[in-house]
């Protein structure tokens, strides 16, 4: 079909999303920032919520579950969004590529569906990416998420490894149940983490 492209993406973008949230201890929960700044329940909050709407308004994609878990701690929210995500991919997979070129409202215009799904996508690395800063800010290192971080060797012209913390959803869900899984990191080294010579 021609959008598994943006289905079979959506599906590594959960692990994704998920594997950020949890380099997050329950400890750092409700660590803002700044004043104006969202602490990363409120950002697990504002995902859930988002999404949600998005797919249930926008795209018609509803699995019949509440936004957020019943109970917001760090695992619930893991939990429940790698459920509701596998979901929403299991209907979106079900959708015939007509379906996908169809015109809906995203807010106030009108947007094709695969249109709305990428901007989906896009809205959550975002945040994803302010969610790398936190980490930043509370001296974390950081894992893979599309390339090497300054953690795994810096830039791949100086074979910087990719190291995900984990290879799968069911791996990051049992690994995290049990405390967590942290692969060891090699660091930078010496390299200097710009692309300037």
């Amino acid at each position: 079909m021609v959008y598994d492209f943006l289905l079979d993406t959506y599906d590594t973008e959960r692990l994704k999303t998920l594997s950020i949230w949890s380099q997050f201890t329950d400890g750092d929960m409700e660590f803002r920032p700044a004043p104006l700044i969202r602490t990363p329940h409120e950002q697990m909050v504002h995902q859930c919520m988002s999404e949600h709407n998005w797919m249930v308004n926008m795209l018609g994609i509803d699995v019949g579950a509440p936004a957020v878990p019943a109970k917001e701690t760090r695992l619930d929210f893991l939990r429940h969004y790698a459920d509701v995500s596998q979901k929403r991919l299991t209907l979106l997979r079900q959708k015939p590529d007509e379906w996908f070129q169809q015109v809906t409202k995203f807010f106030a215009v009108d947007r094709t569906r695969s249109w709305i799904l990428l901007r989906r996508l896009t809205h959550s690395a975002h945040h994803r990416a302010q969610l790398t800063v936190y980490l930043r800010l509370l001296g974390k290192q950081l894992y893979s998420t599309y390339g090497p971080t300054a953690d795994t060797g810096g830039l791949p012209a100086n074979k910087a490894k990719v190291i995900y913390r984990y290879a799968s959803i069911e791996e990051l869900l049992d690994a995290e149940a049990r405390g967590g899984k942290f692969p060891e990191l090699p660091g930078r080294g010496g390299v200097s983490p710009t692309e300037r010579p």
